[in-house]
């Protein structure tokens, strides 16, 4: 078996990867807040769409990236298959917008939560082999059956963990708490599954692998990132506009936003003497009838 470097950058990546965990998770805990708060479904929704982007996107599959940048074999080069990498990206945000689509709708209880864990896990699972997939070696890489079933226990607790909180924290401390404990959980479940590897040289190392470099992997996953949560930044900052003007059925609200943002109209009016009852609109005051001018007589003055 060939030697493995986990860590090729020291402490750096594992403390990155994690504070990017941290961050999605977060992200995603503020917005399923929103969602618990919506009083439409289709509002609600539209955070938990929201917050699987941040979660599945930033906390999963960056955080996986992130650690992934450490990764090295000395005697091959490591190179990345850019198609499998977004089919991971594709799988992970799936997997967890299911779980929250489960949990978010419906009256909560723990069956639905553990439910949803185990099959947003599976997701999460997936996700981290397909990436491990799309990762080239000068050789063939094998894996440890006990690790793998320890990082896919590993993924359905983090799951299960993570979507309990979505729908029970509430207030920014707990919240912060609550994104330390899932991000520590996917990096465990990352390492674990990072551990469960081992690479097995060909009998000629070829410095032609297939794929991009694990560098240059930072220039698309900057892009995406980017691209991510600018999205997620403007789809928020719609909802919470539309929130702030409406009521929760979508109709605007009656009050001191409505009046500023919303002028006077025919229609308004017209509804308004449509609601009055008969004989409650004040007649009109009469007007006095003008009198005529009365012409002096004209005075002849002697010369």
């Amino acid at each position: 078996m060939a030697e493995v470097h986990h860590f090729t950058y020291g402490a750096f990546n594992p403390i990155a990867a994690f504070l990017v965990a941290m961050l999605g998770s977060f992200l995603g805990l503020l917005s399923t807040g929103r969602a618990r708060s919506a009083r439409t479904r289709g509002r609600r929704s539209r955070w938990l769409i929201i917050a699987a982007f941040s979660i599945g996107g930033a906390a999963i599959w960056l955080m996986h990236f992130t650690a992934m940048l450490g990764f090295e074999v000395p005697q091959s080069p490591v190179r990345y298959s850019p198609g499998l990498t977004m089919i991971s990206l594709g799988l992970a945000v799936l997997a967890v917008g299911f779980g929250l689509m489960v949990v978010g709708h419906g009256r909560r209880s723990l069956p639905r939560v553990v439910l949803a864990g185990v099959l947003t896990g599976a997701g999460v699972l997936a996700m981290h082999y397909t990436g491990m997939a799309g990762m080239h070696v000068s050789g063939t890489i094998h894996y440890d059956l006990p690790m793998v079933i320890a990082s896919g226990i590993i993924a359905v607790v983090a799951s299960t963990t993570a979507l309990w909180f979505t729908v029970s924290v509430k207030g920014w401390a707990p919240m912060l708490g609550a994104a330390a404990i899932m991000a520590v959980a996917v990096c465990g479940m990352h390492y674990t599954g990072m551990a469960a590897m081992g690479v097995k040289l060909a009998d000629t190392v070829s410095g032609q692998t297939t794929g991009i470099r694990p560098l240059l992997m930072i220039v698309p996953i900057t892009l995406i990132s980017a691209a991510t949560i600018l999205g997620v930044a403007l789809s928020a900052l719609q909802a919470m506009t539309e929130e702030e003007f409406t009521d929760g059925a979508g109709i605007p609200r009656r009050g001191v936003h409505a009046e500023n943002h919303h002028p006077w109209s025919l229609k308004q009016a017209s509804l308004s003497a449509a609601r009055r009852t008969p004989g409650s609109r004040p007649s009109p005051r009469p007007v006095a009838p003008r009198q005529p001018v009365k012409e002096e007589p004209l005075i002849d003055i002697p010369s």
